[in-house]
């Protein structure tokens, strides 16, 4: 296949501080349904065909001009783009248009139910298709030139909470299921089913904000809108279909005056581990024309109270960035030719097929360049990131950019597969599975996160924010009370838990542990903002703290996830030397060192959040429930150790599985009024 170059316009490095322009806007579409039947269609390990179109697919674009730089955001009814292809509509546009191609922005809606420009798993290009819709794409982006007129454009940000849900849940430690290679990897894996107990619970946030940029002529007539949200997909049709985000756009058209001029967008968020499902709730069927119905109302509410401008100053970055894939050994490439040298057709039938097939891919392109972009729209961001990627990534970037308002367009100038984490590599499953969907190097997100924060700089003219935490009534009486050490479990990223009390005691953050959960809920602990946690899977924290003497005290928040009489011990929440606490597998607590353990009258609910203390002094150990006595026993205390574990052991036996937050050490036990007033501050 021939490749297509533009000579990209160099950028310079230096923040542009111009004053803002007359903005003029432009927005335009084309159908891009296919008219040949039978044709494949994508999302699928293996390869299906549609007889029918389910509705019209659509390719859509918006362009901006403020005199002095122009950008085009646009998206296609599409499963993915590879990056070859997207090279080739921005470069055939740049020549139509003269707008160029860095200043380009090229993504999918990931519909699943469109027809294959890209081959993925067990579905293989249709080149036919491919060349219809190229030469569609580069005319909507052309129509969108051509109505540039003068504009003003504004934008909101809804919270809609209640459509997007985690879709990748952590398994039970005695459920672990078996990869396509034949390994015993899976800790976590997309889609368990609703209130499935074998899962323990979701390995991650969601990021539910539904970004709405709208675009009016100056008297204030609607002529397009453009939106983001981290939602997988929702399909259903047995036909070619733009999924859900057909019915969206069509939606938002009409509650805009519907005229036939105008356009709306929506843009793929970093919904890399998000769907509409939540599995922690008994099934709730959803058809896509409500969902989308119920969303664009969400989007449309939005507008109403957005302030819009006529002058605007945009501005763009792009870089390029090579990353490895995850090559397989020579263990892995003889496993899979053996299974192709058995096939019996050039298309897998089969999942073991599939990942045969893309191990070979992967030891034929063991690179890969990506394209990554920021546009700049006033003080609005835009970023645009070629892979899958999950919702804690898109909350980093949101997090920590210099501009106040930050989108992710996912599936952007590419289709590089999923960027789990770091930390979710170690808990495997479907989207740390190499292939060209999943291949890319483990450290792929955190480079990938880094490289958009320096693009983010560039147009911003200013250095990235440092993520902040905010202080409720809950850490604030912690901090007056002087502990050696306070971890609140509130880090996106890195094997660190930081000390809060500025003592420098941090935590190690070991393997199996996934970050940025949901907390306990009580605006005690965070105010208005999200309460974040860790969830452990296997893993645990690790710290040592020499100043720690025989009398001390332990205080934390734990969720356990662990069915009980699943195993001897349901888990261990706290361990220091022969001082262990745990969890029995009745769902009470108990306080073991050298006597015989002691356990607490409380059955603890499953998948509830509870306060635990436990105050020691040289001869006594007090162990509170929820701000009550729990246990109380006579226990002589042996040499202090340095060493802390929380959630597991030195063993590594019964590691706690759950969440945990809220952690605090004092070098002096607790009197029962200080326990119970604290406790208290999370029921208020």
């Amino acid at each position: 296949m021939k490749t297509y170059w533009c000579a990209l316009i160099l950028l310079s490095l230096l923040p542009q501080t111009l004053p803002a322009q007359s903005l003029r806007a432009g927005a335009g579409e084309t159908d891009i349904t296919p008219t040949t039947f039978p044709i494949a269609t994508s999302g699928n390990f293996l390869t299906q065909s549609a007889t029918f179109a389910d509705g019209t697919l659509h390719a859509r674009a918006i362009a901006l001009d403020d005199g002095r730089k122009q950008l085009i955001i646009a998206t296609a009814d599409s499963l993915m783009i590879p990056r070859e292809l997207a090279d080739r509509i921005k470069c055939r546009a740049e020549r139509l248009t003269g707008i160029p191609a860095a200043q380009i922005l090229v993504s999918a809606t990931h519909s699943h139910s469109a027809p294959p420009v890209m081959g993925a798993l067990g579905t293989d290009e249709d080149p036919q298709y491919s060349m219809f819709f190229e030469d569609r794409f580069v005319e909507a982006i052309a129509a969108a030139v051509k109505h540039l007129e003068p504009a003003r454009i504004g934008w909101a940000v809804a919270q809609a909470p209640d459509h997007t849900h985690n879709r990748s849940w952590i398994t039970r430690p005695d459920r672990i299921k078996v990869d396509p290679f034949g390994d015993a990897t899976i800790r976590a894996n997309m889609h368990p089913g609703y209130q499935n107990p074998d899962f323990v619970g979701p390995t991650g946030p969601t990021d539910p904000g539904l970004t709405v940029i709208s675009i009016q002529t100056t008297a204030g007539k609607p002529l397009a809108v453009l939106t983001n949200y981290s939602m997988h997909y929702i399909g259903g049709s047995k036909g070619v279909s733009a999924d859900y985000f057909g019915y969206y756009c069509q939606r938002l058209r009409e509650l805009n005056g519907g005229a036939a001029n105008f356009v709306a967008i929506q843009t793929q968020g970093t919904s890399g581990d998000q769907h509409y499902m939540d599995y922690s709730q008994p099934a709730k069927p959803v058809d896509m024309q409500t969902y989308a119905n119920e969303l664009a109302a969400i989007a449309y509410a939005a507008q109403k109270d957005i302030l819009y401008r006529d002058t605007i100053t945009l501005d763009s970055r792009q870089t390029r960035l090579t990353l490895n894939r995850r090559y397989p050994n020579r263990q892995r490439l003889d496993w899979a030719a053996n299974i192709l040298s058995r096939t019996q057709s050039p298309i897998p039938r089969t999942q073991k097929e599939v990942y045969a097939r893309e191990q070979m891919y992967i030891a034929a392109t063991p690179t890969r360049e990506l394209i990554l972009q920021v546009f700049r729209i006033g003080d609005l961001a835009i970023t645009a990131i070629p892979n899958e990627v999950y919702a804690i990534s898109g909350l980093k970037l949101k997090a920590q950019s210099p501009l106040p308002t930050t989108m992710n367009i996912e599936l952007a100038n590419g289709a590089e597969g999923y960027i789990p984490p770091p930390e979710q590599h170690k808990l495997g499953g479907y989207t740390t599975w190499p292939a060209r969907t999943a291949g890319l190097e483990v450290e792929a997100e955190p480079r990938i996160v880094e490289t958009l924060l320096g693009l983010l700089e560039q147009v911003a003219g200013k250095p990235r924010r440092r993520p902040s935490e905010t202080r409720g009534a809950y850490p604030l009486s912690i901090l007056a009370s002087r502990p050696l050490a306070y971890w609140r479990a509130s880090e996106f990223q890195g094997s660190i838990a930081d000390d809060a009390t500025g003592n420098g005691n941090n935590a190690v953050i070991e393997d199996g542990v996934a970050l940025y959960l949901d907390g306990p809920t009580s605006p005690a602990f965070s105010g208005p903002d999200i309460n974040r946690a860790f969830h452990l899977a296997g893993g645990h924290l690790r710290a040592t703290l020499p100043r720690l003497g025989p009398a001390y005290t332990v205080d934390l928040w734990f969720h356990n996830g662990m069915p009980l009489a699943a195993r001897a011990i349901t888990g261990y929440l706290f361990s220091r030397g022969a001082d262990r606490i745990g969890i029995t597998q009745n769902g009470n607590l108990f306080y073991a060192a050298e006597a015989k353990p002691v356990e607490g009258p409380t059955t603890i609910p499953l998948r509830t959040w509870q306060h635990l203390t436990l105050a020691r002094t040289e001869k006594e150990v007090r162990v509170y429930l929820n701000g009550k006595l729990e246990i109380s026993v006579e226990d002589p205390a042996s040499a202090p150790s340095p060493e802390i574990l929380i959630g597991g052991t030195p063993e590594g036996i019964a590691t706690f599985e759950g969440k945990l937050d809220e952690i605090a050490l004092w070098p002096r036990p607790l009197q029962p009024d200080e326990i119970a007033a604290r406790s208290a501050l999370a029921t208020k």
